[in-house]
C-alpha cells in the first residue's frame, strides 16, 4: 500500500526596503527591494521545481511585501487561477514601538541581551505602541484583538486558529498548501509543526525567499522537510 503523502511550502517574502535598511518593520507596510523582487522571481523558479506539488489554495498576509511575492510566485508557476486568503493572522509579528528603528540603534539603546531577546526569545515583549495600528486593512477586525506589540509566542497565538481553521483541514484532505509570509510568523509556526522548544527557537532563521517544503503522512507527521537554498 502506497502511503499518502501531502506537501505544504513555507516561503517568506523577498527582501524588502526595510530588510535592506536593517530597520524593524512589523505591521509597517513597506515593499520590495530590486533584490526582493529577483529573489522572489527564485523562489518562484524554485517552487516550479518541486516534485508532485499542486497547491489548491494560496495563503499570505495582508502586507504588500508578502502579497507581491505570492504573486511572482503565483505567476511563474502558472498558480494565477488559485484562490488565495489574505489574513492579518498570518503577519509578520507586531514589533510595537521598536518599528521604524534601525536594528544597530536599537542594540545601542537597549542592548545587545535586551534586543536577543526581543527579536529571537519566545515570550519577550517588545515596547508596546500606544494604540493599535490605525489601518483600512483592519477596520472590519475586532479590535480587541489587533496587538500593539508582540512576542514571538503572541505571533503564534494569533496566526495558530487560521492553520487550524483553514490550512490543516486541507492537508489533512490531501490537498497542497502554500503560504507566502514572514520571518517571525513562520519561525512561529514552524515551531508548532516541528515542536521546537522554547529554547531551541532562538536558533531559528528563516532567510528571505528560500521555499521550505514539508512531506506530511496522512496524519501530519513530517516525512520530509527540504530547504530550497539560494544558488
Amino acid at each position: 500500500m502506497v502511503r499518502k503523502v501531502v506537501k505544504l511550502v513555507l516561503v517568506r517574502h523577498g527582501e524588502s526596503i526595510a530588510n535592506r535598511d536593517n530597520v524593524y518593520t512589523g505591521w509597517n507596510d513597506v515593499a520590495l527591494s530590486a533584490k526582493g523582487i529577483q529573489q522572489a522571481k527564485s523562489a518562484g523558479l524554485k517552487v516550479a521545481q518541486i516534485s508532485n506539488f499542486a497547491p489548491t489554495h494560496i495563503h499570505t498576509s495582508v502586507l504588500s511585501r508578502a502579497i507581491i511575492t505570492a504573486n511572482i510566485i503565483a505567476d511563474i508557476c502558472d498558480f494565477l487561477y488559485l484562490p488565495i486568503t489574505k489574513t492579518w493572522r498570518l503577519n509578520e509579528r507586531h514589533y510595537g514601538a521598536l518599528r521604524g528603528i534601525n536594528k544597530d540603534v536599537s542594540r545601542k539603546v537597549f542592548g545587545k541581551e535586551q534586543v536577543l531577546k526581543w527579536r529571537r526569545g519566545f515570550d519577550s515583549v517588545p515596547p508596546l505602541l500606544a494604540q493599535p495600528v490605525q489601518d483600512r486593512r483592519y477596520q472590519n477586525c475586532d479590535m480587541h484583538l489587533m496587538p500593539q506589540g508582540e512576542s514571538l509566542h503572541q505571533t503564534q497565538r494569533r496566526l495558530m486558529p487560521y492553520y487550524i481553521d483553514h490550512i490543516a483541514p486541507e492537508l489533512l484532505a490531501g490537498r497542497d498548501q502554500l503560504i507566502v509570509a514572514h520571518g517571525s510568523s513562520l519561525r512561529a509556526l514552524i515551531k508548532k509543526i516541528e515542536d521546537i522548544s522554547d529554547t531551541d527557537i532562538v536558533k531559528l532563521e528563516v532567510p528571505n525567499a528560500q521555499p521550505i517544503v514539508y512531506t506530511f503522512d496522512e496524519n501530519l507527521n513530517i516525512v520530509k522537510k527540504e530547504i530550497l537554498k539560494n544558488d
